[in-house]
């Protein structure tokens, strides 16, 4: 289980192990530190960040031609600089998604081409990444992420119902990665209410998820307060650059893993938004301050209880969170083992000085479904269901997305 430690704990662990960076795990750092700089968040976030990586794996591979490439139809152009041709397709899709930061980000795309040799392959490499980055560019244009929202707040006439619109509901309808629809993973609905499955997940998420529960252990409770919504897709981005170094990944295969990881990131905020407002389902502080209501003996109400967690303005089934565990465990699994690997942090992205170590993928992945229980916002059936889902959206890129090239 992953605890709380000091930055120089994380230098020290770092530094015991030699590590190799390279323009790909440059550019994905980049790109969060831009977006955090444009407070792009959430959908938007991992919109934002498949964008890039695909971006830059596509124009890896128009030059070396070790994996399929996603939208990329020209020639492959062997002489050209891979590393040029990736950052200027990185350049590219950041400017359009965070024009305000253009400086910052023609400060960093300036650093990166100062390591590359002058000469006809560097500029070359530039022209082929700005190609690369229009034809993504054009490819989610039309994925509607970018829809008027019109969702409805209505229950029945005369009934109250939060004003407050939920975030993002177009991404329900969006346009995802490497998938046939939103709905391609869809689970079955969440348990009936008068199941035992339900009254079990009620009892467990009102006893340690409350803000005044006494089940829950003090590193439950850190470890809730440290996995925000905001330190998601960074932390797996983060674990998956100290884990490339460590086995020394070369620039195509980064490129894919990278590319591979956001697009299932991404997905998740696709396929999740789908079922969430497809089945409807309450939150926890909805269903407790109700529970004389569901037709289930063994769920008593608590009229007062509220979620350690703020509850997030969109349904409870399936859980963003879980699915991003399974997708993102999935990516990364098939390129560093199931099993023990080097330790790695995942750093707070508003205070470096937190931290949290982990040995495994797999109790990364863990830990953040379970916070969801132990923070009030979720029910244990839907972080197992979504965990599902996202394993499945996983093992569908990496059968159809960024292959090995034969």
């Amino acid at each position: 289980m992953g605890r709380f430690a000091l930055a120089a704990i994380a230098i020290l662990l770092m530094s015991a192990t030699p590590v190799h960076a390279d323009v790909i795990s440059d550019w994905n750092q980049n790109t969060i530190e831009v977006l955090t700089a444009a407070n792009v968040l959430g959908n938007p976030w991992s919109r934002a960040m498949a964008m890039v990586h695909v971006a830059m794996s596509d124009a890896v591979n128009s030059v070396q031609p070790r994996y399929t490439r996603y939208v990329a139809t020209a020639p492959v152009a062997p002489n050209v600089s891979p590393e040029a041709a990736a950052v200027s397709a990185a350049r590219h899709i950041l400017i359009q998604v965070a024009p305000a930061q253009k400086s910052k980000i023609d400060e960093m795309y300036a650093d990166s081409l100062s390591r590359i040799a002058d000469g006809s392959a560097k500029t070359d490499g530039i022209a082929l990444g700005e190609q690369v980055a229009a034809l993504i560019r054009s490819d989610r244009a039309t994925d509607l992420t970018n829809a008027p929202d019109t969702y409805r707040p209505i229950t029945a006439p005369g009934v109250w119902v939060p004003t407050q619109p939920p975030l993002f509901p177009q991404y329900a309808q969006a346009k995802p990665w490497g998938m046939k629809t939103a709905d391609q993973f869809r689970p079955g609905p969440p348990p009936q209410l008068t199941s035992a499955v339900y009254a079990r997940d009620y009892n467990e998420t009102k006893e340690l998820g409350g803000t005044k529960s006494t089940k829950r252990s003090p590193q439950q409770t850190d470890a809730v307060r440290f996995w925000t919504q905001l330190n998601f897709g960074p932390s797996w981005n983060e674990a998956a650059r100290q884990l490339s170094a460590r086995k020394g990944l070369n620039v195509a295969e980064n490129a894919r893993v990278f590319a591979l990881l956001n697009m299932g990131i991404a997905n998740t905020f696709i396929t999740d938004w789908d079922a969430k407002f497809h089945y409807n389902f309450w939150r926890p502080v909805t269903a407790i301050r109700n529970g004389d209501m569901d037709g289930n003996d063994a769920t008593e109400r608590d009229a007062g209880w509220t979620p350690l967690n703020a509850t997030p303005m969109h349904p409870e089934y399936p859980s963003q969170a879980a699915i991003q565990a399974g997708a993102a465990l999935g990516v990364l699994e098939s390129v560093f083992g199931p099993g023990p690997v080097p330790a790695f942090m995942a750093t707070d992205t508003g205070d470096p000085r937190l931290q949290r170590q982990f040995t495994s993928l797999a109790q990364m992945a863990e830990e953040q479904r379970l916070v969801r229980v132990w923070g009030g916002i979720h029910f244990r059936n839907t972080l197992e269901v979504s965990e599902q889902m996202g394993q499945k959206i996983a093992a569908h890129l990496l059968g159809t997305c960024m292959t090995p090239v034969r």
